[in-house]
């Protein structure tokens, strides 16, 4: 069975999620780290990785969708509530900036007294302190399409009038495992596996840049893993067809347990290596594989040998530091890491990894 999985990876053919299961199954690291870095090959060159260092700004901690997962977020009235003024968030991306930061996402949560004035007011108000200082991934398409929701207005009009304020990038946080199974059982005042891209594809149509996130180790089944890497490269190819906007990149993190309601365990280094190498090895319509500094340390860098060609060096996430995650500033450390690997560690600017490439 290898040797026909491996012969379809050597041709350029696709492996189907039987071939990922399988391998899931039965390969052994070394023959994942070897297929995944052939494919990884296809785009990039052996050797090198590329990095930036950038930081989350979480805005508000007010939200009303009650993920089991999530330590983060507090209902609406409860005491510890918070809502950042554009003061200090400015005040928060100053800080990045002084850590070397070249680009700043925001997450928050589905906030109920929002509207997408607000949102636009605020990241018109951010531009227009920093110049392009700092380049922004301005919310999460989950929280894109509460705010469309709330506000009245269709995807399409939401992603027109977001564009038409400046906002470039809208990423694709808030996936975590895209089968309807897995949101039933966790994240119900989410939406639905269907809903989800169409809001994407929103985003995609009006000019926007995104892109493809991933979370595992909850308690997902292999088969919901997949379903989650089926329609999500059935998705990229629709938008390569299109000829227009397409997703830019694939980040895969792991999830944190502590402080959550849903509690567990962590899974180990080596299961999330492995699944970064079915992730590359399927995902044969995405250039760029990222991998998780913020959710793994110095053991995401492990994942260049099973695939992954870029990471961020994360400056601070308040959602998955409230759930166990630990952050590091010492850059050059982290760094070397990646060269004791065998990889030129290389800088890139914030949209080198561009949508449409």
């Amino acid at each position: 069975m290898f040797d026909a999985i491996s012969a379809k990876v050597d041709q350029g053919r696709r492996i189907d999620r039987a071939d990922a299961a399988w391998l899931w199954a039965h390969a052994t690291d070394a023959r994942l780290q070897d297929l995944a870095s052939r494919v990884r090959a296809r785009f990039h060159p052996p050797d090198r990785a590329t990095y930036l260092v950038m930081g989350i700004v979480n805005y508000t901690n007010v939200c009303v969708a009650r993920c089991d997962y999530c330590a983060f977020y507090r209902f609406p009235g409860a005491p510890d509530t918070y809502l950042l003024s554009e003061e200090q968030v400015a005040e928060r991306i100053a800080g990045i900036i002084g850590l070397g930061g070249t680009m700043v996402s925001f997450n928050g949560g589905f906030h109920p007294h929002l509207r997408i004035e607000d949102y636009t007011r605020l990241f018109q108000g951010l531009r227009a302190r920093f110049d392009d200082t700092v380049t922004y991934y301005e919310m999460t398409v989950a929280e894109f399409m509460f705010i469309c929701k709330r506000t009245g207005i269709s995807y399409a009009d939401g992603a027109r009038r977001f564009r038409d304020s400046g906002t470039r990038w809208i990423s694709g946080g808030g996936a975590e495992v895209l089968a309807d199974s897995f949101r039933l059982r966790h994240s119900p005042g989410k939406y639905k596996v269907e809903d989800f891209y169409a809001a994407q594809a929103a985003v995609l149509d009006a000019g926007l840049g995104s892109t493809a996130t991933m979370v595992i180790g909850f308690d997902e089944t292999l088969d919901e893993r997949l379903e989650h890497l089926d329609r999500l490269r059935h998705f990229q190819d629709e938008r390569v067809a299109s000829g227009g906007n397409r997703l830019a990149s694939f980040l895969c993190w792991t999830y944190k347990p502590w402080n959550t309601e849903l509690g567990g365990g962590e899974i180990s280094t080596g299961e999330y290596l492995r699944w970064l190498a079915i992730c590359r090895i399927f995902l044969d319509n995405f250039t760029h594989l990222r991998t998780s500094v913020l959710t793994r340390n110095e053991d995401a860098l492990l994942g260049l040998r099973y695939g992954a060609d870029d990471f961020d060096l994360p400056t601070e996430d308040e959602v998955t530091q409230k759930a166990g995650a630990t952050i590091s500033h010492e850059f050059e450390r982290i760094l070397d890491s990646a060269r004791k690997l065998g990889f030129t560690a290389v800088h890139r600017a914030p949209l080198a990894v561009t949508a449409g490439r």
